[in-house]
């Protein structure tokens, strides 16, 4: 309504017409233009004080974290050599019992094998002369005591019973000692040989009835597997990246929904000549046996870096093949800027390029400015 609508105004009352002028006025205001929703200014976005969109836009200043980085590395299972042991026979001989068979579970002082040993037979042969020995000086040196005491005899043939009876004593204690470090034992005259330590037959190479003649060649070889080793080769270029005491987590062929955490717990001090690779081993407890030596495993290493700009995915803007986020560089004035990520499954978006610390961008509502 305008004022040019109302025909002699002058013979209307005055109530009536402030009434006309008011509604004129009213009207008059719902046709002014109202103010834009976001100002474009040489590239820039500015979002005017009455603008409806300051209620709807979030504004939070970016996120700094110190999150490792994760690196895999083909791994393989290994025993623990500390934890294993090849049974060597004591002497040279023939196998009479084989008490264990591969794969089997071991205590250690558990009887795995009888070997018959001229060897041991000698060994009993020798420790029996010399108790036979022994006990002979010790009657002369009995006599010699008696007969001295009587006034019969010189103190010179005293000392030579004393000193025939030292000599059985010590070539009794070396026949002995010997004895039983080749497995003899006073209930059988057959070698036994007795497992070392608890764990498991990885590897046998005799059979009943089969003469054992090295006695330097392994009969067996048992291993604890409650503690393995996952080995990884790590390429020269990464060897620095790598140190003891780091955590690592590890995923295997066999079982790819579970994950194995370990820490390093050595780093090969050579290189491999082959593949110029190096050996990084972490132990990892393996208490049911599911770990077994060769398999295959992917090991997971927590490299440590510098504190690093995060983003919540709600920032990140799709515009054309880029993404992008709404930066604010002065007061409710914004900038598009396109970044690069590195997604991390536990971290969410890392921004590797293009935000800085400081840096205030839209976390929320940034898609009603994207247009």
């Amino acid at each position: 309504m305008s004022f040019r609508s109302v025909q002699n105004p002058s013979c209307l009352p005055v109530a009536i017409l402030l009434a006309l002028l008011l509604a004129a006025c009213s009207h008059q205001t719902s046709e002014a233009p109202q103010s834009p929703a976001v100002i474009a200014d040489h590239g820039l976005l500015r979002v005017p004080g009455k603008s409806p969109l300051r209620s709807q836009l979030v504004i939070q200043p970016v996120e700094m974290r110190d999150v490792p980085h994760a690196v895999a590395f083909p791994a393989t299972v290994e025993a623990d050599p500390a934890r294993m042991a090849n049974v060597l026979p004591a002497l040279t001989g023939k196998v009479v019992e084989l008490k264990v068979g591969l794969g089997d579970h071991v205590a250690r002082g558990q009887l795995l094998a009888v070997i018959d040993s001229g060897d041991l037979a000698q060994a009993y042969a020798d420790a029996d002369k010399a108790r036979d020995a022994l006990d002979l000086a010790k009657k002369g040196l009995d006599r010699a005591r008696g007969v001295q005491q009587a006034g019969g005899n010189a103190l010179k043939d005293l000392e030579a019973a004393q000193s025939g009876y030292n000599q059985a004593l010590a070539e009794f204690n070396r026949a002995q000692t010997r004895l039983t470090a080749v497995g003899g034992s006073g209930s059988t005259r057959a070698m036994n040989v007795t497992a070392p330590i608890s764990g498991a037959v990885t590897a046998l190479s005799v059979a009943p009835g089969m003469y054992v003649n090295d006695p330097t060649a392994a009969m067996m070889t048992i291993a604890n597997l409650d503690t393995v080793w996952i080995t990884a080769n790590v390429p020269e270029s990464e060897v620095g990246l790598v140190a003891r005491g780091q955590p690592v987590d590890a995923i295997l062929s066999a079982y790819p929904d579970q994950v194995f955490h370990g820490r390093v717990s050595f780093v090969s001090p050579v290189l491999q000549a082959d593949t110029r690779r190096d050996l990084v081993r972490v132990a990892v407890a393996n208490p049911d046996g599911r770990l077994k030596p060769n398999m295959f495993a992917n090991a997971s290493f927590d490299i440590p870096q510098p504190a690093q700009v995060f983003v919540p995915e709600s920032a990140l803007l799709m515009n054309n093949d880029s993404t992008t986020v709404f930066v604010e560089v002065a007061p409710w004035t914004f900038e598009r800027r396109s970044v690069e990520l590195s997604y991390d499954e536990t971290a969410g978006a890392r921004v590797v390029k293009g935000l800085k610390a400081g840096d205030r961008v839209i976390v929320k509502g940034g898609v009603l400015l994207n247009d």
